[in-house]
Formats: structure tokens, C-alpha cells, sequence
């Protein structure tokens, strides 16, 4: 049997007219470059989580704690234990827990269904809205104040501006249904209305006014109650005791300890699984990284949305 000689790459074949191109060897990037550059691309794809958390993930967690709250709502009200005021039922030294439901507010025109809970911090209103606790509950005399976020978390109040003067909404709260009326919408610089008369009741809905990213200030609406007012339980918590994380635009300072603590955890994983890569190799390392990566930065995403004002 004859051998043919196959002539080798890049040489002449002997006939004059062809030839076989030379490959060229695989450039490898030296260790730090390839921890450089996984670095950059897991720093590139945490970036991007964070957006599809903002997005996404803070409404599947405004739907969940409301899914919740609706059904623990529902029971206080068959039991006729749901709050009628800034205490405990049965406990009147105690104060309400941050986030316990206190009403159902249902405005037609918005679609809008929305447990209210009590406080109105940057963690409550991840839920829902929130009343404001030196206020008195929707429907007793005085000025209530209920405030809600206008972009994450859902953004339940997002639409609040559509509302317009005479448009009707409810309350539903342990002393019932209340039934009010829309007197108008006042932004930073509007004057204020005139008070609601002696023994009248008076809502105001408030949330950011403005863009996503960059709010302008704060977009109130005033409703006045047109059902009978229920019976008014003392105040025990004046404004001078509010938390400052509760007033309106504000963030949370204690949310940094938990942000610097995450953020020096992930940084340090992100540094351990680029050097990995240059012992291991690319998807022995990525089976790994994923599952740790994606953990860590959903709780630094977490910690970030906390920092947002909160009514955004």
C-alpha cells in the first residue's frame, strides 16, 4: 500500500497553486488580565440585576406581603379585631407594630386595591402603603395622612396625579367603610386648603411627584369624608415622636450598615471566583459562581432600594 505525503500546513503542495494557511496558537491571557476581565463581567451582570430587581423582583415582593396582608386583614375584620387606632385592640399602652394592616384603600378610577399599614418608613412601604402614625385613622375627625411609592415596589400611588376633583374612593377599616370625596391635587408651592370643618374628616393621599429617577417633591391629594365620622381613639404619639425614616422623602440610615456589610461580602466573593477562574477554568467556575453570585447581589439590590426615598 502506498502512503501519500499530505504537505504540511502553510507549505506548498508541490503543484504551484495552493497552499494551507499556518494556525495560529491560541492566545491565553495571563492570570491577573483573567481575573481583570471576569471581574468586569460579573460586576457588568450584578449591574444589570440590580435593574431587573428594581424592576421586577420589588413588585413580586409588594404582591406577596399584599396577598398576605389581605388575607390577615380579612380576618381581623371577621373577628372585629383590626385596629381602630394608634394601640394595640386590648392593649391601649402598647403601640401597633411597623406593618400591621390597618385599612383597605380601593379607588375605582386607578384600579388601585391596596392594603394600608401602619408607619410609614422605607421597609413598610416595600408593602404597600402606609398611614402615617401621628395622624388619626381614615374616617375619624381630624386629618389623616396615608402615603404610598410612586415607582418601586409596585408603585401604587404611580398614578395618584389622574385623580381629579369630585372622584370617590374608600376606606375600608375595622370602624367600616368610608366613603370620601376628592377636593383636589397640590403640589410643592400650591397653597394649602382651607381645614375641614369641626368634626369633619379629611384624607390626604401623598407620594413622589415627578420622574423615576429624579423626584421633584411631593404630589398630595386632599379628600374630605362624606359618610358619618366614627368615633375618634386618643392620640398617644405626637409628631415630635415620629421616627425621622418616617417622614415623606426620606431614606432609612440604618439600612447602610446592612449595604456595607453585603457590598464588602460580595466584593469579596466577586475577587475569590475571578482568581478561581484562573485555577479552575471557565464553566467549573461558573457552576459555582452563579448560584453565590446571584445570592449575594440580590441582597446588596435589596439594601440599595432601602436607600431610595420612600415614596419613590
Amino acid at each position: 500500500m502506498t502512503l501519500l505525503a499530505v504537505p504540511p500546513r502553510g507549505v506548498k503542495d508541490g503543484s504551484g497553486d495552493r497552499s494551507f494557511p499556518v494556525p495560529l496558537p491560541a492566545r491565553r491571557l495571563s492570570p491577573l488580565r483573567q481575573m481583570i476581565s471576569t471581574a468586569i463581567m460579573m460586576l457588568s451582570a450584578i449591574l444589570i440585576g440590580f435593574i431587573v430587581y428594581i424592576g421586577f423582583v420589588t413588585q413580586l415582593h409588594h404582591d406577596r406581603v399584599q396577598h398576605n396582608a389581605f388575607a390577615r386583614f380579612r380576618t381581623d375584620l371577621a373577628n372585629a379585631t383590626a385596629p381602630t387606632g394608634q394601640t394595640r385592640p386590648g392593649e391601649p399602652k402598647k403601640l401597633l407594630r411597623l406593618g400591621t394592616p390597618v385599612a383597605v384603600l380601593d379607588i375605582p378610577k386607578l384600579h388601585l386595591k391596596e392594603v394600608v399599614f401602619e408607619g410609614t418608613t422605607g421597609g413598610v412601604l416595600e408593602g404597600g402603603p402606609g398611614h402615617l402614625r401621628d395622624t388619626p385613622l381614615p374616617g375619624q375627625a381630624g386629618t389623616s395622612e396615608v402615603m404610598g411609592r410612586a415607582f418601586t415596589y409596585g408603585g401604587p400611588f404611580g398614578n395618584l396625579a389622574a385623580l381629579q376633583p369630585n372622584d370617590t374612593f374608600t376606606v375600608t377599616t375595622g370602624q367600616g367603610v368610608q366613603n370620601y370625596q376628592v377636593l383636589d391635587i397640590r403640589r410643592k408651592g400650591d397653597p394649602q386648603p382651607v381645614p375641614p370643618t369641626a368634626g369633619g374628616s379629611r384624607l390626604i393621599l401623598a407620594t413622589a411627584d415627578g420622574g423615576p429617577w429624579a423626584p421633584s417633591g411631593v404630589l398630595r391629594v386632599d379628600a374630605d369624608l362624606t359618610s358619618p365620622t366614627q368615633a375618634s381613639a386618643p392620640l398617644v404619639l405626637v409628631h415630635s415622636q415620629l421616627m425621622p425614616a418616617e417622614q415623606a422623602m426620606v431614606t432609612d440610615p440604618s439600612t447602610w450598615y446592612g449595604l456595607v456589610l453585603w457590598g464588602q461580602a460580595l466584593l469579596i466573593a466577586t475577587g475569590l471566583i475571578a482568581w478561581v477562574r484562573t485555577r479552575w477554568g471557565g464553566w467549573q467556575t461558573w457552576i459555582v459562581a452563579v448560584p453565590v453570585l446571584g445570592f449575594f447581589s440580590l441582597t446588596v439590590a435589596d439594601q440599595v432600594a432601602r436607600l431610595l426615598p420612600n415614596l419613590m
